[in-house]
């Protein structure tokens, strides 16, 4: 395995920016390109060792802990620029939104999350929520949790509870630990966002404190602007970018070898063929649109919040509508430049084939269902959307 130069720690640092991150992508790239990720099935430690270093972990944590307290739009524009690198490293790099669960917990232990340093590493699996059996100073933990993307590379890990109340169970909780008291079975074997390490996790009779535990949505403990944008929406957000930063890799891929490329028929090169010029004009149109709505939503808002009104229920239906739309549009954007590139994107060595694939595991996720465009479909005609969406 590779190593990196990793730049000293500055919990004062901006977002990740420069010349150093910028090789830092271009290093991501070669690797994903060579196979490091998807062989091992999660993002190799010194990646992780980086993002920490550029600000990935510290960019959203109150500037009270050490932390950049940036905008979710700087945030998502950055995991953006990742995924476009590689989607997996996009994607782990994503659960740097973890303040927004961690939030929840009491003072006193984020105080302790972040003694250290601003560059706390966090990843969970919480469905489904097991049984825990209520015990002084607070639960035993029991179960298997997965999808718990990025476990491997995390110092805390969260997994989903629902503590034993008689023959009852009580609101769904998050357990907080260190990812040295869980087991990781690596079962990730997927066709994209293979790297992603998103394998399942597995506790025995670990006691976590009550204080290390927060009801699943509860209300932040922290007051900073950004705690009050919507959470559910901005969880979704962060993985829907990585999407929107594969399609334009996709499209960039398509790009460097369109003019070179003769076809073994004696057609003319790709960029000359009438028909491949417009439909690479229409993904290209399709993409940025899709983009704008995606940040536009963002920005409105991310005004009320500055304004310190709440976020209306209108404009928390766009984060989530332009979300699954970007998803979708990204997915099909990507396969457009695959058939575009012919036979030379159905290798499992191209680069169109991994865009393809990554795009469209984004577009599995829970977060990115149809039922997304039933809701916002419903509060369009003044109808109420389904529980948990907004």
């Amino acid at each position: 395995m590779n190593s990196l130069t990793v730049p000293a720690l500055d919990p004062a640092a901006h977002l990740a920016s420069g010349a150093a991150f910028d090789a830092l992508l271009e290093t991501i790239r070669h690797r994903a390109r060579e196979g490091e990720f998807d062989r091992q099935r999660h993002i190799s430690t010194d990646i992780i060792d980086a993002f920490k270093a550029h600000g990935v972990y510290r960019a959203l944590v109150p500037k009270r802990f050490g932390g950049c307290e940036c905008s979710p739009a700087q945030f998502c524009e950055m995991i953006e620029r990742i995924a476009h690198a590689d989607g997996s490293a996009g994607w782990v790099a994503s659960f740097g939104m973890s303040p927004v669960y961690l939030a929840a917990l009491p003072l006193g232990t984020l105080a302790q999350v972040y003694a250290n340093g601003p560059d706390t590493v966090f990843a969970g699996g919480i469905f489904p929520p097991q049984p825990a059996e209520v015990v002084s100073g607070g639960f035993k933990v029991n179960g298997r949790w997965k999808y718990s993307s990025g476990s491997m590379g995390a110092d805390l890990i969260g997994v989903g509870i629902a503590p034993k109340n008689g023959d009852k169970l009580d609101l769904p909780r998050l357990a907080v630990m260190p990812q040295s008291r869980a087991r990781i079975e690596q079962t990730w074997d997927t066709v994209g966002l293979l790297g992603t390490g998103s394998h399942d996790l597995v506790v025995e009779d670990v006691v976590v404190p009550e204080e290390w535990t927060f009801v699943r949505g509860g209300a932040p403990n922290l007051t900073e602007p950004f705690f009050r944008y919507p959470s559910l929406s901005f969880a979704t957000q962060v993985l829907s970018v990585v999407g929107l930063g594969v399609a334009r890799a996709a499209l960039d891929e398509l790009a460097g070898m369109a003019s070179g490329r003769i076809s073994v028929t004696g057609a003319p090169a790709l960029a000359d063929r009438p028909l491949a010029q417009v439909d690479v004009a229409k993904a290209e149109a399709a993409l940025r649109a899709a983009r704008s709505f995606f940040y536009e939503a963002i920005d409105q808002a991310w005004a009320h919040v500055l304004a310190g009104d709440p976020v209306p229920a209108e404009a928390t239906n766009l984060l989530r509508l332009s979300s699954t739309h970007a998803t979708r549009v990204a997915a099909e954007v990507a396969r457009t430049a695959q058939m575009l590139s012919g036979m030379s994107g159905v290798y499992n060595t191209s680069p169109l084939a991994r865009c393809v694939n990554d795009a469209q595991v984004v577009t599995q996720h829970a977060f990115m269902g149809d039922i997304t465009y039933q809701n916002a479909g419903a509060m369009f005609f003044g109808k109420q959307p389904m529980p948990g969406y907004l």
